[in-house]
């Protein structure tokens, strides 16, 4: 899986310098993806529209704008635009009755993976790219195969540790994320307002 990722990361190579990755596995069969985005949006229905051009557009918009994907009882949600991950509150918030995995990282780094479930953060680690300077906290043995993922990457295999992540949530959850998704032409977005996202 690590090498799918690592030819996706080759393809969109522009995902290298801002992505946040969310994949959502609701416990509860009745939890919609409409309640996932009100989660997702403060509790309010986020707008939703048509993107001739998603890439592109998504950079001209002041809020998150994300792709949704849906997989076998998982509902995946890519932001564009930045790569800012969403707040805890809100991973919190969509956690009620589901497992919420997130994977991020922006211009500034911020190299993060997270676990959250009841309602409640459960494993996070920081900077996951820079063997010197990981940060984890909550239960560490959540992460352990990704950390040993990442112990079989070289130090500055930075692409192959970025894929690591994604090749981690997918095996967690089934969901991976599509070659295609980030090209998409004509394809429905969702417009975030939640200034706590």
């Amino acid at each position: 899986m690590i090498d799918y990722y690592r030819s996706f990361f080759e393809r969109h190579q522009w995902l290298e310098n801002g992505l946040s990755w969310t994949v959502v596995q609701p416990l509860n069969e009745e939890i919609t993806v409409d309640d996932l985005l009100r989660r997702l949006n403060g509790g309010r229905a986020p707008e939703q529209r048509i993107m001739e051009y998603p890439r592109e557009e998504a950079m001209e918009e002041s809020c998150p704008v994300l792709l949704v994907s849906e997989g076998e009882g998982t509902w995946g949600f890519l932001e564009l635009a930045y790569g800012f991950g969403l707040s805890d509150r809100v991973l919190t918030e969509l956690s009620r009755e589901s497992r919420v995995w997130m994977v991020t990282w922006h211009f500034n780094g911020g190299y993060t993976i997270l676990y959250a479930a009841d309602g409640k953060i459960r494993a996070r680690m920081c900077d996951f790219i820079f063997t010197e300077h990981r940060i984890e906290d909550d239960a560490p043995s959540i992460l352990a195969d990704f950390r040993a993922m990442l112990d079989t990457l070289g130090p500055e295999d930075y692409r192959g540790k970025r894929s690591a992540a994604f090749a981690f949530v997918e095996a967690a959850t089934g969901m991976d994320l599509d070659s295609e998704l980030p090209d998409v032409e004509n394809a429905p977005v969702v417009i975030l307002d939640n200034p706590d996202t």
